[in-house]
């Protein structure tokens, strides 16, 4: 089977779950409450068991094809980091198949060309895609404290390591683009969260909602995973409660 694995849980309306470099359990576990008004759909990205491993690469074009037929039931989808970027894609293509679209973290840096923070984690991003393991270790950790690893002084856990090899050789965020204009033109709602961690990502995100007129939001305490911040459960709630009727 070639098809990539969805897990649902909880019972109401649709909401489509895209996790990025981390798992689905590390990314969405505090949302779980919500299956009681709500059907979540646990995405599982080519080579996150049980789904199978990628033909060739992480590749957010070939998420972009798994995603499509997702989205017949017209669900609502919130997708972070890397896994924004298939989601876009998706969306992108066929704009009044989802009721919402969430965009948590994205890795759009063109968003904001003249910033150096940006810039910077553009960079850092891309190298440690390319280069993996071998990346310069002080660069390293600095991407990965970015990317919400829980990584201190001492040796990379093991579960770190894995996820770098992973997504060692990935299609580059910085040659996505995705077609933001489709998106807004077909009034999807939006929402653009944050985590208040790091000036390169609120910038992003400040530009993604003016670009796509969306709704913003910041949660600060869970890093880059903001899906697991104080107040992010209930304010995902309200945002898709009040959006694509």
């Amino acid at each position: 089977m070639d098809e990539v694995v969805v897990v649902r849980a909880g019972s109401g309306p649709e909401v489509l779950l895209v996790h990025g470099g981390a798992g689905p359990r590390t990314t969405w576990g505090a949302l779980s409450a919500l299956g009681d008004r709500w059907t979540l759909a646990y995405v599982h990205r080519r080579g996150y068991p049980p789904s199978p491993a990628p033909r060739t690469r992480q590749d957010y074009e070939v998420d972009a094809q798994d995603l499509a037929p997702l989205l017949v039931g017209r669900p609502h989808v919130v997708a972070h980091s890397y896994g924004t970027l298939g989601a876009l894609a998706a969306v992108a293509a066929a704009p009044d198949s989802v009721r919402s679209l969430t965009l948590i973290e994205p890795p759009l840096a063109f968003l904001a060309p003249d910033d150096p923070d940006v810039a910077r984690l553009e960079r850092l991003g891309d190298t440690v895609l390319t280069q993996g393991m071998d990346t310069d270790p002080a660069e390293l950790r600095e991407f990965l404290r970015l990317a919400g690893a829980p990584v201190d002084d001492g040796p990379l856990p093991d579960g770190v390591v894995a996820g770098v090899h992973r997504a060692h050789g990935a299609r580059l965020p910085s040659r996505a683009r995705p077609r933001l204009d489709l998106v807004r033109q077909a009034r999807v709602p939006v929402l653009v969260a944050s985590g208040g961690h790091a000036a390169a990502h609120e910038r992003i995100c400040d530009a993604l909602a003016v670009t796509l007129g969306g709704e913003r939001t910041v949660h600060p305490g869970a890093g880059h995973f903001v899906a697991a911040a104080p107040g992010f459960a209930d304010r995902l709630d309200t945002f898709l409660r009040t959006s694509g009727n």
